[in-house]
């Protein structure tokens, strides 16, 4: 199979709306994530175009968990909209810190959380595909394929990821590094191969935010 194959095949079926619309939610996430890495916080308003961009998107290839990390995106982008605006500086930068004992437990929470609630989804997927009826369906959790599973564990992973970044925690990216490297093998294999080289660029930004992270400890 050819890179042409990879990348360009799956798009031989799309609209050029759709295409277009996945570039859009492509950019505005990396232009996000370039204001993460210079701690300025314009990284919400770009990043809420992105996520709501990805929520359709996702939602139409059947990516429940990351359709739903999406949506939590788009509301914790707003939360932490609001905490970088009572810390920023006169150019729009905040001050970053290191994780505590007690956020530790907390984003342990949250992801055991996540895991379960993004798994239940799976398991009445059958039902949502179904117009949300149970008739003639079978509900759990055997119509999963590997790429499914790998997004109950990202959607989980990124979840985390957010919650410790709107609370300017370093280790943040240690959470985005590891799940950005799972879905780009993920996209590929759903046909998304504008959001696959998207998340590429992310690893390599991910870990060029956690450098800079570091040197501005607080």
């Amino acid at each position: 199979m050819t890179l042409q194959d990879i990348f360009l095949q799956p798009y031989q079926s799309y609209t050029n709306w759709e295409i277009a619309l996945e570039f859009c939610a492509a950019f505005f996430g990396v232009l996000s994530v370039y204001f993460s890495i210079k701690k300025n916080i314009w990284v919400y308003p770009t990043g809420i175009i992105s996520t709501v961009l990805y929520v359709y998107i996702l939602f139409r290839f059947g990516l429940l968990g990351d359709c739903m990390i999406n949506i939590y995106y788009s509301i914790m982008s707003i939360y932490g909209w609001i905490l970088w605006s009572k810390n920023i500086d006169n150019q729009l930068h905040i001050s970053v810190q290191k994780t505590t004992n007690n956020d530790k437990i907390v984003a342990t929470i949250l992801f055991v959380i996540s895991i379960v609630l993004v798994g239940l989804v799976y398991y009445f997927k059958p039902a949502i595909d179904n117009h949300f009826s149970t008739k003639g369906v079978q509900l759990g959790l055997s119509h999963l394929d590997w790429a499914n599973w790998l997004d109950v564990f990202t959607t989980s992973l990124f979840l985390v990821g957010m919650w410790l970044m709107a609370k300017r925690k370093v280790e943040n990216w240690i959470f985005w590094i590891i799940g950005d490297i799972i879905c780009i093998p993920m996209m590929l294999y759903k046909g998304l191969g504008i959001t696959s080289i998207q998340y590429l660029v992310f690893t390599v930004m991910a870990i060029q935010g956690w450098r800079e992270w570091r040197k501005n400890l607080s």
